[in-house]
């Protein structure tokens, strides 16, 4: 399993600021998390994801993730 943080929009949109999920892919679990949060649908394609602290692609594997961060645009400076 691995665990994914929401953060500001997206935590809101999501409903919480974590879950385990089990998807295999990035792509996938973008699919999985809109699907189950449909409020994600328009904050998620602007959002930086990072997978164990690196910012990923969509065809990134998660088999060895353990820790996903869905980081909105922030304003400010």
């Amino acid at each position: 399993m691995t665990r994914v943080r929401y953060f500001a929009a997206a935590a809101e949109a999501a409903g919480t600021d974590a879950e385990e999920r089990d998807e295999r892919t990035l792509l996938a679990l973008r699919a999985a998390v809109v699907a189950q949060h449909p409020a994600l649908t328009d904050i998620l394609p602007r959002c930086a994801v990072l997978v164990d602290g690196v910012r990923a692609d969509d065809d990134r594997p998660l088999d060895d993730a353990q820790l996903i961060d869905v980081l909105p645009p922030f304003a400010g400076g």
